[in-house]
Formats: structure tokens, C-alpha cells, sequence
């Protein structure tokens, strides 16, 4: 029981340290011991753990007001890396985005590839060739048009990813985990974070692809709504759905908009509702929306934001999870 009890309690401090560092970037052994509370023997120990699997290294040499010089140490942002996997839609065809960023949320590095046919086989061969050159990646994060269950993507705007196993096939094929997050809930995640007017709001954020049918995410009380199995915000199942992959005129294409938008308001009745679309001009759709407020009664009404950032929201709250989710798995590490 009392080594179990020091194991924990080494853990903890071993975390202490490993957080302040991340936010301090450098500091020496007394300024750490102040930081965290910990005795200086105890951060000895701590530092030269931390220093020999690579997590510090040692930086310059601080002087001191007439004592004896102190040696800093600098946390390494490239002691884990994630590769963050994108697929969209660009002129007609699959892209696909591989970034890999370090703890600091920097890109190391990254490359866009067509693919004219989804090809399982050439994802699986970027991945490896993307962790042979950065052997400390320690995670892969997935963006998809769709939901994933138990690692079996069941619903998407792009039919070949539907039950492809593509996930299951990465997680066997390389042994390491994989976050998986639905497109538009990354969008509105990013847009929230990069948005300090929106803390405290309730964002809901509509993505109207131009071949594809529209998805939805939502961010409740500062947390993104899943639903059961991940399937909130799958707003193509509502009743009378168009057929989104057909041409449609501007008016019948608004139409549907405002209709989506009425039906979102009355049942979660967010501060803010983010659309992002290309299909219409912003003005033509938001004087739409203004004549249909005119002519449906609503209690509420939520503030309409126009963006034409999808992708760069999108790329910023993917990053952000997976970020999360490699920073926790660092400090869950087993002693």
C-alpha cells in the first residue's frame, strides 16, 4: 500500500511539473520548487526523469544576484507529435490535409493530396510515411463529412467512407490512437475558441456543402453536444429534405436555409448561429431570412454569422482536440 501511495504521489508531482513547464517554456530548479510547491530534492529527481526520456532538455545557464549561477531547463514541444488528418472537397474531387503539430500547437509540417477516388490504401501509406519521418508521433486525429461508432464510421456525406473500417485498419495497422472528430462539430469548436465574445453563448454552426448535404454542430455551455452515438446535429434526416446533391434554384435552396434555421431556433435556441455555405451570395440569403423572420413567428431570434472560414475553423478545432486529447495522455502515462 505504501509504495502504490508513492507511485501515485510521484505521479502527481511528475504532472505538476510536466504542466507548469508547459506554460513557462523554461525555468530552473528553484523557480520550479516555488511554482509547484515541491521541495527541491524532490524536483532533482523529477527533472533528471523528465531530462533523460527527452520530455526537458537543459537550456542556458541563468546567472544569479551574487550566487551561484542556476542551470535552466526548456520543455521540449517535440517530445510527442500528432498527425491531424483532414478529408474534404475540392473541386469535385477528395483532399486530404496531413499536418503534424508538436504540444505547442505548432506545425511541423504539412501537405495536401488529391485523391480523385477514395483509396484506403493510400491513406494508410501517407500515415506510414508521415510516422517514419517523425517517429515521435504518438497520435492521429481524423476530421470526417460524418460520425464514427466504435470506430466504424456509420454515417457520412461521402458514401465510400461509410463502413470502410478505415479507422479500425489505422488503429491495427499502427498501434496508436485515434481520435476521430465529425467535421462541422470541429468547425464550431474552432470558431468558439477563436471567438472570445462567444464564452458563455450557446453556438450552434450549420455547414451547406455544395454537393453534399448540410451538418450541424453545437456548442452548449462550452462543451460540444454529441448526442446518442454521436449523432446530434444530423440535420439531413429532418423531414422533407431536398435532395442536396441536385442543382435547385436560389429560391427553393434559401428556402430550405431559413426553414433549417427556424427549425434549429425553436428547438435549441442558441445566442448565434453560424453558417457556413458558398451555394448564394451572403446578401441574397440573409435578405431571405429576414423576410421569412417577418412571416414566422419566433420568440427568439439568434444573431445569423456569415463566415466563409470553414476550412480554417475546421483545421483549428481538430488541432484543438487532438492536442487535448495528447497532452491527457501524456499525463495518464503509467510511472
Amino acid at each position: 500500500m505504501k509504495k502504490a501511495n508513492a507511485t501515485m504521489m510521484k505521479h502527481i508531482n511528475m504532472n505538476n511539473v510536466r504542466e507548469v513547464m508547459q506554460q513557462q517554456e523554461t525555468a530552473t530548479k528553484p523557480q520550479l520548487a516555488s511554482l509547484t510547491n515541491l521541495s527541491v530534492v524532490t524536483i532533482n529527481a523529477l527533472i533528471q526523469e523528465l531530462c533523460d526520456g527527452g520530455e526537458l532538455i537543459q537550456d542556458q545557464i541563468v546567472p544569479s544576484n551574487g550566487g551561484r549561477p542556476a542551470q535552466a531547463y526548456r520543455y521540449n514541444y517535440n517530445y510527442r507529435l500528432a498527425l491531424v488528418l483532414s478529408m474534404k472537397e475540392m473541386k469535385g474531387q477528395g483532399l486530404i490535409s496531413a499536418t503534424v503539430i508538436n504540444l505547442e500547437n505548432e506545425i511541423v509540417l504539412k501537405e495536401e493530396n488529391m485523391l480523385p477516388v477514395f483509396d484506403k490504401q493510400h491513406v494508410l501509406q501517407l500515415i506510414a510515411r508521415f510516422i517514419v519521418a517523425h517517429p515521435s508521433i504518438h497520435m492521429i486525429g481524423i476530421g470526417i463529412p460524418g460520425q464514427a461508432v466504435d470506430g466504424d464510421i456509420t454515417v457520412s456525406s461521402h458514401d465510400e467512407l461509410i463502413h470502410s473500417h478505415l479507422i479500425r485498419e489505422i488503429e491495427r495497422e499502427f498501434q496508436l490512437p485515434v481520435i476521430v472528430e465529425n467535421d462541422v462539430n470541429a468547425a464550431v469548436s474552432g470558431y468558439y475558441t477563436q471567438h472570445m465574445h462567444t464564452k458563455g453563448q450557446d453556438v450552434a454552426g450549420i455547414y451547406f456543402p455544395n454537393r453534399y448535404p448540410p451538418g450541424m454542430g453545437m456548442v452548449l455551455n462550452g462543451q460540444i453536444i454529441r448526442g446518442k452515438n454521436g449523432m446530434f446535429g444530423e440535420i439531413k434526416y429532418l423531414p422533407y429534405s431536398p435532395d442536396w446533391k441536385q442543382e435547385m434554384s436560389n429560391e427553393d435552396y434559401t428556402g430550405h436555409v431559413c426553414r433549417i434555421l427556424q427549425t434549429v431556433n425553436a428547438v435549441v435556441a442558441p445566442h448565434q448561429i453560424v453558417i457556413y455555405q458558398e451555394r448564394v451570395e451572403t446578401e441574397v440569403l440573409d435578405s431571405a431570412w429576414r423576410q421569412y423572420v417577418k412571416e414566422h413567428m419566433m420568440p427568439t431570434l439568434p444573431e445569423i454569422v456569415y463566415q466563409n472560414s470553414f476550412q480554417d475553423d475546421f483545421d483549428a478545432g481538430l488541432r484543438g482536440v487532438v492536442l487535448q486529447a495528447l497532452k491527457s495522455s501524456i499525463l495518464s502515462e503509467v510511472l
